[in-house]
């Protein structure tokens, strides 16, 4: 299979934020402080996270509540700029550990554990692009996810 036909950069920890917010401002949106806090807090995790979550943990570092509306808010403005990567069967999101780069979303997630793991496959991607084409559909943000079990959990 293709996995990897192009090259990114994986970025982590304070190096992530940084290019987070590069890519942000370079897309004409801005970085605030609060989407700082909730990319900071996102890129924490390993598993995907739910809003909710990121609510709470910024409500109890900062001591007073942050709604979680706000954070929905936040987070669609990171999936719709690739900063952050959706599963939607969780209702839980990623950072894109390479935010310039732009790719479709391929999820391999472990029903016991939680863990989804991020697949770069440009053979898919085309594939699965040509068949929205072949029906006069314009995909804008194609998202596999393949549930099963992962190494560990099998």
């Amino acid at each position: 299979m293709g996995q990897h036909a192009h090259t990114h950069n994986e970025h982590s920890g304070a190096s992530l934020v940084a290019e987070a917010s590069r890519a942000l401002i370079a897309a004409g949106e801005q970085w605030t402080a609060m989407r700082e806090s909730v990319f900071t807090e996102l890129a924490r995790h390993e598993r995907p996270v739910s809003a909710y979550d990121i609510a709470d943990n910024l409500s109890a570092a900062r001591g007073k509540r942050v709604a979680p509306n706000s954070v929905y808010r936040i987070l669609d403005v990171f999936v719709a700029n690739n900063l952050a990567l959706r599963v939607e069967s969780a209702n839980a999101y990623l950072a894109n550990t390479h935010p310039g780069c732009a790719h479709d979303c391929i999820f391999l997630v472990c029903d016991e554990c939680g863990e989804a793991a991020h697949v770069d496959d440009e053979e898919v991607s085309r594939a699965v692009r040509a068949i929205a084409t072949a029906r006069a559909f314009k995909a804008e943000r194609p998202v596999l996810e393949i549930r099963g079990l992962c190494k560990a959990c099998t």
